[in-house]
């Protein structure tokens, strides 16, 4: 077993130079109240020196609801941007160049639908789809142990993302079709080893859904990401990083077989820890965000994105989401820290915690596959109730000032506000329910319900469901109207 970088296990890194050959990509997460706003801060960010986009989604688009229906007032716009059809998606990227930019979506119920949109965005721009590069998140199965946005049941939703896997293996050899997320599981309340374990559990799941359908993990293995935390406890978070790349090459070399070093490998995104940001003080954030980048750098990241100051209190202003950027810059140009590979590698207290960390995860995922595996353990609610249990002791390590947070449980002063937060344009959101009122009447609504009804009645074979969508968005079907056709053959989730 080798301990250089860019050899298995590939503890300390997945690349030989890592940093020293390339950066990794700055990609800040943004999104709210309409396509054209979005698009506003997407070309700011650019400007600033993005190096990639991250977009989010309001709560209707997660769930496969349309601005106009009922169960979407109030929420259109509020948490991401609100995308109902092809016009939505071409406002968004209006100006941006697809072929230079790297996309990520973190959307995960809806992901073949917005992913499709993004394949006819790029057919409108006359790139051909092989060339797009970027990450759809489709990581269902911890939207039902923490987040919630499902729809359908596991089932369903599970072919739905193999057949992601499927289309993207074929037509777009650089797309990651899945972005598996700890992330999440680790804002609920999880402990560091949990959130690896609960993870790697997950892809399991989903790299054995993908072998029976008949995919190679050799080959779509090599596009397999993962998206994690970067939490507080400095040495622990870069030891988690080392041991997550060790674990999973060993899952892929010796549960599935694979030979291709490359479908071994842990590829992530990082993102500070947004539950770790507090409402008082809030320039503190700004400190806790840069210590916790510095560990996902130290710990070798892919990509990293930067939360921003006002955060816990509000969506991003122009001004923080800047200062966030910046926090990424500094260290990547004035820290030094690019200059070495794995620069904590042997440090005593690194090393052993990361053989600890590495022992925990693996003792985690021994006992889920005892339970049937990831899928058995959500439905049974064991991992849930794992997690539930470890935030609370959380919590109460807070409550009892075992752990202090500043500003929250010592050093609090009577903190008076003076900050301006970011507000959401009602007149904006208005605007979007009527545009797409318009655009139900101009189109062809005959054509409309054919491809409605070619989804629902593919939904019922097992065709690969992709290139329906995409014929369904490029006659101007919403994003409503395609879930609801899943809806009817699927059912839904309670």
């Amino acid at each position: 077993m080798s301990n250089d970088p860019g050899k298995y296990p590939f503890t300390r890194g997945i690349y030989k130079n890592m940093y020293k050959d390339k950066l990794w990509t700055m990609r800040q997460y943004s999104g709210f109240t309409s396509a054209q706003e979005s698009n506003k801060r997407y070309q700011y960010l650019i400007s600033q020196g993005v190096t990639g986009l991250s977009v989010a989604f309001d709560l209707p688009t997660q769930i496969g609801y349309d601005s106009d229906h009922i169960m979407s007032e109030g929420e259109v716009g509020k948490v991401g941007v609100p995308i109902n059809s092809i016009h939505d998606m071409e406002t968004l990227f209006k100006d941006i160049n697809l072929k230079k930019v790297s996309t990520s979506m973190t959307i995960n119920s809806t992901a073949a639908i917005l992913l499709s949109m993004y394949i006819v965005l790029a057919e409108k721009n006359k790139i051909s789809i092989d060339k797009l590069n970027g990450t759809i998140q489709n990581d269902i199965l911890k939207e039902y142990l923490v987040r919630g946005t499902y729809i359908y049941p596991p089932n369903q939703s599970m072919r739905l993302i193999t057949d992601i896997f499927s289309f993207c293996e074929q037509h777009m050899p650089k797309w990651n079709p899945i972005s598996i997320s700890g992330y999440h599981i680790r804002e609920a309340g999880s402990t560091a080893a949990q959130e690896i374990a609960f993870s790697f559990s997950n892809g399991i799941a989903y790299v054995q859904a993908a072998i029976e359908k008949g995919l190679d993990p050799n080959i779509f293995g090599q596009r397999l990401s993962f998206f994690f935390n970067a939490h507080n406890g400095f040495l622990e978070e870069i030891a988690k990083f080392r041991a997550a790349r060790e674990i999973w090459a060993e899952i892929m070399k010796k549960r599935f077989r694979v030979t291709n070093e490359k479908a071994m490998m842990c590829r992530f995104h990082v993102q500070t820890g947004g539950s770790t940001l507090t409402a008082q003080q809030v320039e503190n954030n700004i400190t806790r965000t840069a210590i916790q980048a510095l560990s996902a750098v130290l710990g070798g990241a892919q990509s990293l994105h930067t939360n921003s100051f006002d955060e816990a209190l509000a969506l991003p202003t122009t001004k923080s989401a800047k200062i966030a950027l910046r926090t990424q810059q500094i260290i990547a140009h004035e820290t030094g820290v690019t200059n070495y590979v794995d620069p904590l590698a042997n440090s005593e207290q690194i090393e052993k915690l990361t053989k600890n960390t590495i022992i925990e995860v693996r003792d985690i995922i021994d006992q889920i596959d005892d339970k049937g595996g990831a899928i058995d353990a959500i439905k049974d609610g064991w991992t849930q109730q794992e997690i539930v249990n470890s935030s609370y002791k959380y919590q109460q390590s807070i409550d009892q000032k075992e752990k202090i947070v500043v500003g929250l449980n010592k050093y609090t002063e009577d903190d008076e506000l003076n900050i301006n937060l970011q507000k959401i344009d009602e007149n904006a959101l208005k605007k979007q329910v009527s545009r797409l009122k318009d655009l139900k009447v101009s189109r062809d609504n005959m054509s409309v319900k054919n491809k409605i009804n070619a989804i629902e009645q593919c939904s019922q074979t097992n065709e690969n469901l992709i290139p329906k969508i995409i014929e369904a968005i490029r006659s101007e079907c919403t994003l409503g109207e395609i879930s609801d056709a899943m809806r009817k053959s699927f059912g839904e989730y309670k």
